[in-house]
Order: structure tokens, then sequence, then C-alpha cells
């Protein structure tokens, strides 16, 4: 692919915060959650190297990483490329991503402070005040605090880094889910469900309400890849 010259934001490489190498991978892995790299997209080393500012070698190690988190895959004969998702894989990553938040709601019931719940309750309200007509991408990223908050306050590492590695597989499928009719505003909805079972202290409605949540994405995605050719 080429990359555009006026739409893609700057990704030149800050040092020296952390590594070289994990900004690189960060950077990259960016670029691909926020759609700058779509599924499918060619990966050209040389303009990946141009637009971090850094070298091959730091680029090839990002990508080797990001082969390894399914992201990228690499095509004989054609070189490192955006992953795309089908929809038995799509199946798992949900199947996957339901349980886990439900434990993620459950135990923010039951392990989160007051001031992590007003935080809970700060996000729902900042994702309301964008309403059903706002741009995709500003949902989604609204959308990544209130998940911040949340896994924040269930206070498990583990769960944390499992939910965010699928949370980065599934990002290119939740902009096609959430380009449906009227979804966004039963995103909000049904994240709403969860922010009050939560205020009500009740341990399972926030479970089921996290799992409810998912398993409408998973319907909508599933649906949009079966349309596919």
């Amino acid at each position: 692919m080429t990359l555009p010259e006026t739409t893609v934001p700057s990704r030149q490489i800050v040092r020296p915060a952390a590594t070289l190498r994990q900004q690189v991978i960060e950077g990259l892995r960016s670029c691909i959650t926020d759609l700058t790299f779509k599924p499918g997209d060619r990966l050209v080393e040389r303009e990946l190297c141009e637009m971090l500012g850094v070298s091959r070698t730091l680029v090839r190690e990002a990508l080797s990483q990001l082969v390894a988190e399914g992201l990228v895959h690499n095509i004989p004969h054609k070189g490192p490329i955006v992953a795309t998702i089908g929809q038995a894989e799509a199946r798992g990553l949900y199947e996957v991503r339901a349980e886990l938040e439900g434990l993620a709601g459950r135990r923010f019931t039951q392990r989160a402070t007051p001031a992590q719940r007003a935080e809970l309750a700060a996000a729902l309200e900042q994702l309301g005040q964008l309403g059903p007509n706002a741009p995709i991408l500003d949902f989604l990223k609204t959308k990544s605090g209130f998940y911040d908050v949340l896994l924040a306050g269930a206070d498990n590492p583990v769960l944390t880094e499992m939910l965010r590695m699928i949370h980065t597989r599934v990002m290119m499928l939740r902009a096609t889910t959430l380009s449906q009719p009227d979804r966004l505003k039963q995103s909000y909805e049904e994240i709403a469900a969860i922010v009050d079972a939560v205020e009500r202290n009740d341990q399972e409605g926030a479970a089921l309400a996290c799992r409810h949540h998912v398993q409408q994405a998973e319907r909508l995605a599933i649906q949009a890849l079966a349309e596919i050719p």
C-alpha cells in the first residue's frame, strides 16, 4: 500500500520514554487498531521506516511481534499484511471475550473503589455525550476509556492482559459492527446496563450485562463477515 500523505497523523517515535523496540510495536499496533491500516493492507517495510523514523531492523522486529499476536500475517512472495478475520476465528474471539468481560464486570462490582465506580459512571456519560451520530473512531476511543476503568477496578492483571489482546484483535471488526444502523445507540444502552448493575452492587447482573454486550457485537460481526464475497 502507499501511505496517504495528508490523512495519516505523525507516527514519529519519541525517544527514549520506553524501549525503542516497544514504542515501534505500539506504534504499528495502534495503526492497525485505529484502522489507519485496514485488514488486507500490505505493510511495506521502507514506508513504515519512513513513517516511524526508525531502522528497518526495528520495523522487522515489531512486525514479528504483531505476527505472534495475530494482527499481521506473512504471505509468501508478498510479505506482511494486516490480518483478516474469518467467521470461525471471530466466533472464537467473541466467545472468549464474552466470558472474560463477564468476569471483569463481576470483579469490578466486587472490588472497585468508590472513586473507580464514579469514574465508570463518568466514562458512560462521556459516551452518551457523543450521541448516536458520533464518528465511529471517536466512539471507539471513548469506549476504550470505559474499558480502562472497568479493568482497573476488576484488579486482575492477567485478566487485563488477556482482554486487551482480544480487544486489539477484534478492533477491526468493531468498526464494522458499529456502522450498522442504530448500533451506536444500542451499544451505549448495553454499556449503561453494565453501569446500572454495578451501581446496584449486582455482581451477576454486571457479568450478564457484559456478556450480552459482547454477544450482540458478535451477532453483527458474524453477519457482516457472512456478507463479504
